[in-house]
């Protein structure tokens, strides 16, 4: 009788310990499919002592660019788009969190397509905002949602709930720690040089008669801001070709500049080889999106400049392709990388006080450092 009853717990032992080894197994077999999720995006490492900080924040093919200055002074270039979920909104407070900013002195809405002026409701009813900017009246025929935007933009100015100035060639940005000038605003450009311009362009030759554009886009408000001796930095919206040429040509009114937002998302329409060649920027990043700017003639554009500006993206260009996009570490957000919801990597340039540029890149945690160049 023992001998049969030793028998029988000997055999629930074993089948026990089976069906526990076989559970401690699937587990460990479980564990690296949770790895496999995308990753979050990287924390930017401190800025140097004393610089200026930009954000090149992902709106897919919009404009959404945070400047903050040491002292954490603010300004918001555009909003992005208009989004049930307000993905751009909530983008651009993830932006700030990284600045290390809860407010924003300024939003400065470069003109009025929903691209640009889309996000702003969403944007307000999370952060504060102290003072709106733009070029003044809307003058294109709005429709759709670029009507919706403007629209809900308009509404929001007349609430008086918020500070607003319209902004006109040759005006300062009212921005604390700011020294920038506006060149370019509701279809006119700065009449005189800034300083260090004024030089014949020799890039105007080949640069023919722009057909003027009806739009928005030139009419957008852009300005070019100075940071300590020996940085400039130029933000124009989507100004295009034919208000470039006022600009450049035959006088070239800008001058040199170290850090170049590209216009218009990197279309076609805009960033002439006038513009981009006499300025000679050190560095430029493209808000592109991956089927939207990103255009072919525009990406060599940039790669043919003669000072060989570091082209940085926000996107791969689908248009581009291998042979046009720039070098995929100076992408945020890579073709076909993407596993569910789309990460929204961002670019973040420090100015340093003695001219230094560095781009960082949240897709990949590494950046790059270009030298200063006094001029």
């Amino acid at each position: 009788m023992k001998n049969w009853l030793a028998a029988v717990l000997a055999m629930f032992t074993a089948m026990f310990t089976a069906m526990f080894a076989a559970m401690f197994t699937v587990t460990l077999i479980a564990v690296p499919c949770v790895a496999a999720s995308p990753a979050s995006p990287a924390s930017p490492p401190p800025p140097p002592n004393g610089a200026l900080q930009l954000y090149f924040i992902d709106v897919e093919g919009g404009q959404s660019t945070l400047f903050v200055t040491p002292d954490k002074h603010s300004l918001l270039v555009d909003t992005g788009w208009p989004d049930h979920d307000s993905r751009d909104a909530k983008r651009i407070v993830a932006a700030m969190g990284m600045a290390g900013i809860s407010k924003l002195d300024a939003v400065l809405i470069t003109h009025y397509h929903d691209d640009h002026v889309g996000g702003v409701a969403q944007l307000v009813a999370r952060v504060p905002v102290g003072e709106f900017l733009d070029h003044g009246p809307d003058r294109e025929a709005f429709t759709g949602e670029s009507k919706d935007a403007l629209d809900a933009y308009q509404h929001l100015i007349a609430s008086g709930k918020y500070a607003h100035r319209a902004m006109h060639p040759g005006d300062r940005l009212p921005v604390p720690g700011f020294q920038a000038t506006v060149v370019s605003a509701d279809g006119q450009v700065l009449d005189h040089p800034l300083p260090g311009g004024g030089g014949t362009n020799p890039f105007c030759a080949d640069a023919g008669q722009k057909t003027p554009d009806a739009t928005e886009n030139a009419r957008s408000l852009g300005f070019a801001l100075q940071w300590g001796p020996h940085t400039r930095i130029l933000d124009m919206g989507d100004l295009t070709r034919d208000k470039e040429k006022d600009l450049m040509c035959p006088q070239n009114k800008l001058g040199r500049i170290d850090l170049l937002v590209v216009s218009h998302h990197g279309w076609y329409q805009s960033s002439s080889p006038a513009l981009v060649d006499a300025i000679a920027p050190r560095v430029a990043v493209m808000d592109n999106g991956a089927v939207k700017g990103g255009s072919v003639p525009v990406l060599d554009t940039f790669r043919n400049a003669g000072n060989h500006p570091a082209l940085w993206q926000l996107h791969y260009s689908d248009e581009g392709g291998a042979r046009h996009n720039t070098a995929a570490p100076q992408i945020a957000n890579l073709a076909g990388t993407a596993q569910g919801p789309d990460p929204g990597y961002l670019l973040r340039a420090t100015v340093s006080p003695d001219g230094a540029i560095t781009v960082w890149n949240s897709r990949t945690g590494d950046s790059r450092t270009y030298p200063p160049e006094h001029h």
